[in-house]
Protein backbone atom coordinates (compact mmCIF):
# COMPACT_ATOMS: atom_id res chain seq x y z
CA UNK A 1 0.00 0.00 0.00
CA UNK A 2 1.32 3.45 -0.93
CA UNK A 3 0.86 6.08 1.76
CA UNK A 4 1.54 9.80 1.85
CA UNK A 5 4.28 9.15 4.38
CA UNK A 6 6.37 7.53 1.67
CA UNK A 7 6.67 10.91 -0.04
CA UNK A 8 7.57 12.91 3.04
CA UNK A 9 11.10 14.23 3.65
CA UNK A 10 13.06 12.24 6.19
CA UNK A 11 13.43 13.88 9.58
CA UNK A 12 16.87 14.77 10.82
CA UNK A 13 20.27 14.47 9.17
CA UNK A 14 20.08 11.89 6.38
CA UNK A 15 22.79 12.78 3.85
CA UNK A 16 20.10 14.47 1.80
CA UNK A 17 20.87 14.70 -1.93
CA UNK A 18 24.23 12.96 -1.45
CA UNK A 19 25.41 10.26 -3.83
CA UNK A 20 28.80 9.03 -2.63
CA UNK A 21 29.66 7.18 -5.82
CA UNK A 22 28.81 10.20 -7.95
CA UNK A 23 30.88 12.47 -5.68
CA UNK A 24 33.90 10.16 -5.79
CA UNK A 25 33.64 9.61 -9.54
CA UNK A 26 33.38 13.35 -10.17
CA UNK A 27 36.60 14.17 -8.31
CA UNK A 28 38.46 11.21 -9.78
CA UNK A 29 37.25 12.24 -13.23
CA UNK A 30 38.73 15.70 -12.74
CA UNK A 31 42.02 14.27 -11.45
CA UNK A 32 42.19 12.00 -14.50
CA UNK A 33 42.39 15.12 -16.66
CA UNK A 34 45.97 15.70 -15.49
CA UNK A 35 47.70 14.35 -18.65
CA UNK A 36 45.43 16.50 -20.81
CA UNK A 37 46.04 19.59 -18.68
CA UNK A 38 49.80 18.98 -18.66
CA UNK A 39 49.87 18.63 -22.45
CA UNK A 40 48.08 21.97 -22.87
CA UNK A 41 50.37 23.74 -20.38
CA UNK A 42 53.40 22.24 -22.13
CA UNK A 43 52.21 23.80 -25.37
CA UNK A 44 51.51 27.18 -23.75
CA UNK A 45 54.94 27.03 -22.08
CA UNK A 46 56.72 26.24 -25.35
CA UNK A 47 54.90 29.05 -27.18
CA UNK A 48 55.81 31.49 -24.40
CA UNK A 49 53.68 33.97 -22.46
CA UNK A 50 54.05 37.25 -20.63
CA UNK A 51 51.23 36.68 -18.18
CA UNK A 52 48.71 34.09 -17.00
CA UNK A 53 45.30 35.60 -16.22
CA UNK A 54 42.65 33.70 -14.30
CA UNK A 55 39.42 35.49 -15.22
CA UNK A 56 35.86 34.77 -14.14
CA UNK A 57 32.54 36.22 -13.08
CA UNK A 58 30.55 35.34 -9.96
CA UNK A 59 31.52 31.88 -8.75
CA UNK A 60 34.24 31.43 -11.36
CA UNK A 61 35.77 34.73 -10.28
CA UNK A 62 35.85 33.36 -6.73
CA UNK A 63 37.71 30.27 -7.95
CA UNK A 64 40.10 32.54 -9.84
CA UNK A 65 40.85 34.46 -6.64
CA UNK A 66 41.58 31.21 -4.85
CA UNK A 67 44.15 30.01 -7.35
CA UNK A 68 45.81 33.42 -7.66
CA UNK A 69 46.40 33.75 -3.92
CA UNK A 70 47.61 30.14 -3.87
CA UNK A 71 50.28 30.93 -6.46
CA UNK A 72 51.14 34.40 -5.21
CA UNK A 73 53.12 33.16 -2.23
CA UNK A 74 54.70 30.24 -4.05
CA UNK A 75 55.65 31.38 -7.53
CA UNK A 76 57.45 34.17 -9.36
CA UNK A 77 55.41 33.51 -12.48
CA UNK A 78 53.38 36.52 -13.71
CA UNK A 79 49.94 35.36 -12.57
CA UNK A 80 46.97 37.70 -12.23
CA UNK A 81 43.27 37.56 -11.40
CA UNK A 82 40.59 39.63 -13.14
CA UNK A 83 36.83 40.01 -13.00
CA UNK A 84 35.49 39.51 -16.53
CA UNK A 85 33.12 42.50 -16.41
CA UNK A 86 35.91 44.78 -15.15
CA UNK A 87 38.28 43.54 -17.81
CA UNK A 88 35.69 44.32 -20.50
CA UNK A 89 35.17 47.88 -19.27
CA UNK A 90 38.57 48.86 -17.84
CA UNK A 91 40.96 46.57 -19.66
CA UNK A 92 44.49 45.89 -18.49
CA UNK A 93 47.48 47.49 -20.21
CA UNK A 94 49.66 44.57 -19.12
CA UNK A 95 47.54 42.20 -21.20
CA UNK A 96 49.07 41.64 -24.63
CA UNK A 97 48.96 39.25 -27.56
CA UNK A 98 51.39 37.07 -25.59
CA UNK A 99 49.04 36.74 -22.60
CA UNK A 100 47.00 33.65 -21.71
CA UNK A 101 43.56 33.56 -20.11
CA UNK A 102 42.48 30.56 -18.05
CA UNK A 103 38.75 30.43 -17.43
CA UNK A 104 35.92 28.17 -16.40
CA UNK A 105 32.23 28.27 -17.22
CA UNK A 106 29.45 25.97 -16.09
CA UNK A 107 26.91 26.83 -18.77
CA UNK A 108 29.40 27.81 -21.46
CA UNK A 109 27.04 30.62 -22.40
CA UNK A 110 27.58 33.29 -19.71
CA UNK A 111 27.33 36.70 -21.38
CA UNK A 112 30.42 38.26 -19.80
CA UNK A 113 32.57 35.21 -20.47
CA UNK A 114 31.58 35.02 -24.14
CA UNK A 115 32.37 38.71 -24.58
CA UNK A 116 35.64 38.23 -22.69
CA UNK A 117 36.81 35.50 -25.05
CA UNK A 118 36.01 37.67 -28.06
CA UNK A 119 37.93 40.60 -26.54
CA UNK A 120 40.96 38.43 -25.74
CA UNK A 121 41.04 37.13 -29.29
CA UNK A 122 40.78 40.68 -30.65
CA UNK A 123 43.93 41.51 -28.69
CA UNK A 124 45.58 38.31 -29.92
CA UNK A 125 45.77 36.50 -26.58
CA UNK A 126 45.08 32.82 -26.06
CA UNK A 127 42.29 31.16 -24.08
CA UNK A 128 42.46 27.93 -22.08
CA UNK A 129 38.87 27.02 -21.14
CA UNK A 130 37.29 24.52 -18.77
CA UNK A 131 33.66 24.20 -19.85
CA UNK A 132 31.08 22.04 -18.11
CA UNK A 133 28.50 21.93 -20.91
CA UNK A 134 29.27 20.28 -24.27
CA UNK A 135 27.89 22.06 -27.32
CA UNK A 136 27.67 25.45 -25.61
CA UNK A 137 28.89 28.73 -27.11
CA UNK A 138 32.28 28.61 -25.41
CA UNK A 139 33.04 25.14 -26.76
CA UNK A 140 32.83 26.33 -30.37
CA UNK A 141 36.09 26.36 -32.38
CA UNK A 142 36.22 30.17 -32.65
CA UNK A 143 35.84 30.63 -28.87
CA UNK A 144 38.76 28.63 -27.58
CA UNK A 145 42.40 27.84 -28.22
CA UNK A 146 42.73 25.07 -25.63
CA UNK A 147 39.61 23.34 -24.31
CA UNK A 148 38.76 20.81 -21.62
CA UNK A 149 35.11 19.80 -21.30
CA UNK A 150 34.33 18.21 -17.95
CA UNK A 151 31.53 19.02 -15.47
CA UNK A 152 32.20 20.53 -12.04
CA UNK A 153 35.32 20.86 -9.88
CA UNK A 154 36.63 24.11 -11.37
CA UNK A 155 38.48 24.84 -8.13
CA UNK A 156 40.32 21.53 -8.40
CA UNK A 157 41.06 21.95 -12.12
CA UNK A 158 42.45 25.47 -11.59
CA UNK A 159 44.78 24.14 -8.89
CA UNK A 160 45.93 21.36 -11.22
CA UNK A 161 46.91 24.04 -13.73
CA UNK A 162 48.68 26.07 -11.06
CA UNK A 163 50.58 23.09 -9.70
CA UNK A 164 51.93 22.09 -13.10
CA UNK A 165 52.90 25.66 -13.98
CA UNK A 166 54.91 25.85 -10.77
CA UNK A 167 56.43 22.44 -11.38
CA UNK A 168 57.63 23.51 -14.81
CA UNK A 169 59.07 26.65 -13.27
CA UNK A 170 61.07 24.63 -10.73
CA UNK A 171 58.87 25.67 -7.80
CA UNK A 172 57.10 22.42 -6.90
CA UNK A 173 59.63 19.66 -6.24
CA UNK A 174 57.00 17.46 -4.58
CA UNK A 175 54.69 17.53 -7.60
CA UNK A 176 54.72 13.80 -8.31
CA UNK A 177 54.30 12.78 -4.66
CA UNK A 178 51.54 15.36 -4.28
CA UNK A 179 49.59 14.03 -7.24
CA UNK A 180 50.07 10.44 -6.17
CA UNK A 181 48.43 11.27 -2.83
CA UNK A 182 45.60 13.25 -4.40
CA UNK A 183 44.81 10.62 -6.99
CA UNK A 184 44.81 7.90 -4.34
CA UNK A 185 42.89 9.67 -1.58
CA UNK A 186 41.30 13.03 -2.44
CA UNK A 187 37.98 11.81 -3.84
CA UNK A 188 37.22 9.62 -0.83
CA UNK A 189 38.52 12.27 1.59
CA UNK A 190 36.06 14.83 0.25
CA UNK A 191 33.20 12.34 0.32
CA UNK A 192 34.08 11.52 3.94
CA UNK A 193 34.03 15.25 4.78
CA UNK A 194 30.43 15.44 3.59
CA UNK A 195 29.44 12.38 5.63
CA UNK A 196 31.23 13.61 8.74
CA UNK A 197 29.73 17.11 8.57
CA UNK A 198 26.17 16.05 7.70
CA UNK A 199 24.64 16.06 11.19
CA UNK A 200 26.30 19.35 12.04
CA UNK A 201 25.13 20.87 8.73
CA UNK A 202 21.53 19.87 9.46
CA UNK A 203 21.56 21.69 12.81
CA UNK A 204 23.36 24.72 11.36
CA UNK A 205 20.93 25.06 8.44
CA UNK A 206 17.91 24.69 10.71
CA UNK A 207 19.24 27.39 13.01
CA UNK A 208 20.11 29.74 10.15
CA UNK A 209 16.68 29.46 8.54
CA UNK A 210 14.95 30.07 11.86
CA UNK A 211 17.04 33.21 12.38
CA UNK A 212 16.35 34.37 8.82
CA UNK A 213 12.60 34.07 9.41
CA UNK A 214 12.81 35.89 12.74
CA UNK A 215 15.04 38.70 11.42
CA UNK A 216 14.67 38.84 7.60
CA UNK A 217 16.36 42.23 7.36
CA UNK A 218 19.42 41.24 9.40
CA UNK A 219 22.32 40.11 7.20
CA UNK A 220 24.51 37.14 7.99
CA UNK A 221 28.22 37.87 8.03
CA UNK A 222 30.77 35.52 6.45
CA UNK A 223 34.51 35.93 7.05
CA UNK A 224 37.48 34.18 5.45
CA UNK A 225 40.96 34.69 4.01
CA UNK A 226 43.54 33.03 1.79
CA UNK A 227 42.09 30.28 -0.34
CA UNK A 228 39.01 30.48 1.89
CA UNK A 229 38.25 34.02 0.72
CA UNK A 230 36.98 32.86 -2.65
CA UNK A 231 34.80 30.32 -0.86
CA UNK A 232 33.54 32.97 1.55
CA UNK A 233 32.77 35.48 -1.18
CA UNK A 234 31.00 33.05 -3.50
CA UNK A 235 29.13 31.25 -0.74
CA UNK A 236 27.67 34.47 0.60
CA UNK A 237 26.77 35.87 -2.82
CA UNK A 238 26.10 32.95 -5.16
CA UNK A 239 24.38 30.69 -2.66
CA UNK A 240 22.83 32.64 0.21
CA UNK A 241 21.90 35.75 -1.78
CA UNK A 242 21.36 34.47 -5.30
CA UNK A 243 19.80 31.09 -4.60
CA UNK A 244 18.34 31.40 -1.10
CA UNK A 245 17.46 35.10 -1.05
CA UNK A 246 18.99 35.67 2.37
CA UNK A 247 20.88 38.89 3.04
CA UNK A 248 24.60 38.41 3.56
CA UNK A 249 27.87 40.31 3.72
CA UNK A 250 31.31 38.80 3.21
CA UNK A 251 34.65 40.23 4.23
CA UNK A 252 38.26 39.11 4.52
CA UNK A 253 39.76 38.33 7.92
CA UNK A 254 42.35 41.04 7.43
CA UNK A 255 39.71 43.70 6.73
CA UNK A 256 37.32 42.55 9.45
CA UNK A 257 39.14 44.64 12.06
CA UNK A 258 38.82 47.80 9.99
CA UNK A 259 35.07 48.26 10.02
CA UNK A 260 32.91 45.19 10.52
CA UNK A 261 34.09 44.50 14.05
CA UNK A 262 32.42 47.75 15.14
CA UNK A 263 28.90 46.52 14.28
CA UNK A 264 29.15 42.95 15.57
CA UNK A 265 27.00 42.62 18.69
CA UNK A 266 25.96 39.68 20.84
CA UNK A 267 23.22 38.29 18.57
CA UNK A 268 24.78 39.10 15.16
CA UNK A 269 24.97 35.92 13.02
CA UNK A 270 28.61 35.43 12.02
CA UNK A 271 30.33 32.49 10.32
CA UNK A 272 34.11 32.21 10.02
CA UNK A 273 35.73 29.93 7.42
CA UNK A 274 39.12 28.70 8.66
CA UNK A 275 41.48 26.91 6.29
CA UNK A 276 45.05 25.69 6.65
CA UNK A 277 47.05 27.75 4.18
CA UNK A 278 49.48 30.58 4.93
CA UNK A 279 46.71 33.00 5.87
CA UNK A 280 45.32 30.85 8.66
CA UNK A 281 46.80 33.19 11.32
CA UNK A 282 44.50 35.94 10.02
CA UNK A 283 41.49 33.70 10.65
CA UNK A 284 42.82 32.68 14.06
CA UNK A 285 42.89 36.32 15.09
CA UNK A 286 39.20 36.67 14.21
CA UNK A 287 38.44 33.41 16.03
CA UNK A 288 40.03 34.74 19.20
CA UNK A 289 38.10 38.00 18.97
CA UNK A 290 34.57 36.78 18.20
CA UNK A 291 33.79 35.20 21.61
CA UNK A 292 34.48 38.56 23.27
CA UNK A 293 31.67 40.37 21.43
CA UNK A 294 29.35 37.79 19.90
CA UNK A 295 27.27 34.88 21.13
CA UNK A 296 25.94 33.89 17.71
CA UNK A 297 29.09 32.95 15.84
CA UNK A 298 30.05 29.73 14.04
CA UNK A 299 33.58 28.63 13.16
CA UNK A 300 34.05 26.04 10.43
CA UNK A 301 37.64 24.79 10.66
CA UNK A 302 39.00 22.37 8.08
CA UNK A 303 41.63 21.32 10.61
CA UNK A 304 38.97 19.31 12.43
CA UNK A 305 38.78 16.77 9.59
CA UNK A 306 41.19 13.82 9.49
CA UNK A 307 41.76 13.84 5.68
CA UNK A 308 43.17 10.32 5.74
CA UNK A 309 46.09 9.81 3.36
CA UNK A 310 46.84 13.52 2.87
CA UNK A 311 50.22 14.67 4.20
CA UNK A 312 50.16 17.57 6.67
CA UNK A 313 52.13 19.82 4.31
CA UNK A 314 49.51 19.37 1.59
CA UNK A 315 46.37 19.92 3.67
CA UNK A 316 46.33 23.68 3.09
CA UNK A 317 46.23 23.19 -0.66
CA UNK A 318 42.87 21.44 -0.47
CA UNK A 319 41.24 23.22 2.48
CA UNK A 320 38.99 25.18 0.10
CA UNK A 321 37.74 21.86 -1.29
CA UNK A 322 37.10 20.60 2.23
CA UNK A 323 35.07 23.73 2.99
CA UNK A 324 33.11 23.20 -0.20
CA UNK A 325 32.20 19.72 0.99
CA UNK A 326 30.88 21.10 4.29
CA UNK A 327 28.89 23.75 2.46
CA UNK A 328 27.38 21.14 0.15
CA UNK A 329 25.78 19.57 3.20
CA UNK A 330 24.52 22.93 4.47
CA UNK A 331 22.99 23.72 1.08
CA UNK A 332 21.08 20.43 1.00
CA UNK A 333 19.36 21.22 4.29
CA UNK A 334 18.89 24.93 3.61
CA UNK A 335 16.78 23.92 0.63
CA UNK A 336 14.76 21.62 2.87
CA UNK A 337 14.10 24.17 5.61
CA UNK A 338 13.43 27.06 3.26
CA UNK A 339 10.80 24.98 1.49
CA UNK A 340 11.68 26.27 -1.97
CA UNK A 341 13.78 24.03 -4.22
CA UNK A 342 16.86 25.76 -5.56
CA UNK A 343 15.78 24.64 -9.03
CA UNK A 344 12.84 27.05 -8.74
CA UNK A 345 15.15 29.83 -7.64
CA UNK A 346 17.36 29.20 -10.66
CA UNK A 347 14.32 29.68 -12.91
CA UNK A 348 14.73 33.42 -12.50
CA UNK A 349 18.30 33.34 -13.79
CA UNK A 350 17.09 32.85 -17.37
CA UNK A 351 15.97 36.45 -17.53
CA UNK A 352 18.36 39.19 -18.65
CA UNK A 353 18.98 41.96 -16.13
Amino acid sequence: MVTSEMWNEKKGACLRSFDEKEAVDSVNGALALRPQIEAIIDKIWDEGFDGIYFIGIGGTYASSMQVEVYMRGRSVLPVYVENAAEFLTTGNKRFTNKSVVILSSVSGNTKEMVELVDRVHEIGGRVFSFIDTPGSVLTQPDKQDYLVVYPKNEQLKFYMVANYLMYKNGEFAEYERYNKEMEAHLAQVLADVEKQSDAWAYDYAERCVAQAHEHPDLPRYYIGSGNQWGATYSYAMCYWEEQMWIRTKSITCQEFFHGMQEIIVWDTPVTLFMGEDEQRPLAERVARFLPKVCGNYTIIDTKEFALEGISPEFRGTISHLVMHGVNNRVDAYMELFLRHPLSIRRYYRQFEY
